[in-house]
């Protein structure tokens, strides 16, 4: 009875063993060549004409940050939508600092070697423009993810987090993406110039979206949008020998597809004011007004303003 409890165990744990020693499944494993190089292009495309709704014109004007990033492995992850951002994205997404992000990008790669490398591309000091970079990968760090800031906004940002550029076999080739904003969830502001006010507790990084945070004071709240224009695209083209060099034109700044994305901007009025004081003769009826103002112009063919005075019929209180 021993002897086949004995051998019984022994079977199971060859098995077992042998499970353990099964290959992955081919998406999980890079088997591509040690290394890869790439060329990375950020391309702000944050307008007026695509986001007309209190667009910073100054103190400061739409801009982006400079471009922090790294190649990393799936041990790590710089961001990740409905998670907690760290201190370091914080900084980065609340005030455009990367010595915080760096420090903790360098610790995880020396605690446990799931970082390759860090790359960075230089600041755009307007909405529309672009900013390039090049950045190696390696088959056990085949993924890559990086930040960039909106400028201003209290954290707001744009990026991915990672992007596998490993398939199978193969290093991709080319990969463009649409990027859309991202809440880091720690700075409560609605709009582009609000001051700090801080999210206690912490939030989770979120998207923002036409709909979402649904207030109309949102400085991206476009009800009408089904979904946001994308505010900045990336494109990441494998370098092979030579340097390569991606043209873009000055209408691939500005468009969505083949025409130029314009964003309708209703008019936003305020609430009435009180009525005004009812005037009119004795014996008969009198009249009072009350006004509201534009809070926001209409464009890009949004709805038009309505009406600012309204008047109605009243019994006078004072009769001349």
């Amino acid at each position: 009875m021993a002897r086949s409890c004995s051998l019984r165990w022994s079977v199971i744990i060859t098995v077992l063993g042998y499970v353990s020693c099964l290959p992955l499944d081919d998406d999980s494993v890079c088997r591509a060549e040690e290394l890869a190089k790439y060329s990375l292009v950020f391309t702000g495309k944050w307008s007026e004409t695509a986001f007309p709704k209190q667009y910073p014109l100054y103190r400061p004007p739409a801009q982006w940050s400079s471009l922090l990033g790294a190649t990393h492995s799936s041990d790590y992850y710089m961001w990740r939508k409905d998670e907690y951002a760290s201190n370091g994205v914080r900084e980065f997404s609340e005030k455009g600092e990367a010595w915080l992000l760096m420090k903790e990008i360098d610790a995880a790669g020396e605690k446990i070697q799931s970082v390759h490398g860090i790359f960075s591309a230089s600041a755009i000091p307007s909405g529309v423009g672009q900013s390039s970079t090049e950045l190696e990968v390696h088959s056990r760090h085949s993924l890559i993810s990086f930040m960039v800031q909106i400028v201003p906004s209290p954290d707001w940002f744009v990026g991915i987090s990672s992007l596998n550029l490993c398939e199978g076999d193969h290093w991709k080739e080319q990969v463009t993406l649409d990027l859309y904003p991202y809440d880091a969830g720690t700075d409560s502001g609605f709009t582009f110039s609000s001051p700090n006010f801080a999210t206690i507790p912490q939030g989770t990084i979120t998207e923002i979206t036409a709909s979402s945070p649904s207030h109309p004071a949102n400085s991206f709240f476009y009800p009408r949008l089904k979904q946001l224009p994308p505010i900045a695209t990336v494109t990441i083209v494998k370098l092979k020998g030579k340097r390569v060099y991606v043209p873009i034109s000055e209408s691939n700044l500005t468009s969505t597809g083949n025409s130029v994305s314009e964003t309708p901007l209703d008019c936003e009025v305020s609430l009435w004011s009180s009525w005004g004081l009812c005037k009119g003769s004795c014996g008969s009826l009198g009249s009072k007004s009350r006004t509201r103002y534009i809070r926001l112009k209409p464009s890009n063919s949004g709805a038009p303003c309505p009406s600012l005075e309204e008047e109605a019929e009243c019994e006078p209180d004072n009769c001349v």
